[in-house]
């Protein structure tokens, strides 16, 4: 993997200094982007760094694209349909080396929908912070289709394309510590 490894066991991701945002097209011209605010994820490392897994969930009512009509547009049935599915996971089912980048694949679940998802991901290192606590971070990076997992609003636009992109891109920053056993 790298020069670094990683020490066995369970790592608890930090989310105070980690991040899980998306980008998608608004009416063909720019993107809307955003984060997810609640969300929580476990990373055990086995002494095979590529027999690891991963598991996490977000709250999709957790929501944030700095526009709270928007926001609670996307929170309803048209879209997230929070109040019947508040919450979306990602368990993963491997890992492996595709030429310079690592590749996590993993179920994703959103609205009750699982679909395979591969995540490229980049191992940034470890590290001891001023407390003595063992931390390593990650980016991964995917790109889903939101009509895959039941997201399918369809709004045309007279002009031709539609107000909502397909494709989602996802971007994680997730730092990690160490838990003692």
């Amino acid at each position: 993997m790298t020069e670094q490894q990683l020490t066995p066991g369970t790592w608890q991701i930090d989310p105070a200094h980690s991040i899980v945002s998306f980008s998608v097209r608004h009416m063909m011209v720019s993107k809307v982007r955003g984060r997810f605010e609640k969300f929580d994820a476990t990373l055990t490392v086995d002494d095979d760094p590529m027999q690891s897994s991963v598991r996490a969930t977000i709250d999709a009512d957790s929501i944030n694209t700095d526009n709270q009509q928007r926001d609670d547009h996307i929170r309803s049935s048209d879209f997230f349909e929070v109040e019947t599915h508040p919450q979306w996971t990602f368990t993963s089912t491997g890992v492996r080396q595709a030429g310079e980048e690592l590749v996590l694949t993993g179920d994703l679940t959103i609205k009750g929908t699982t679909r395979p998802v591969d995540l490229t991901v980049e191992f940034n290192g470890v590290t001891k912070d001023p407390w003595g606590m063992t931390r390593c971070g990650f980016h991964a990076e995917t790109e889903i289709s939101r009509g895959a997992f039941g997201v399918d609003i369809e709004m045309p636009m007279d002009s031709g394309g539609v107000v909502v992109g397909d494709r989602i891109k996802i971007e994680i920053d997730a730092e990690f510590t160490h838990q003692s056993a």
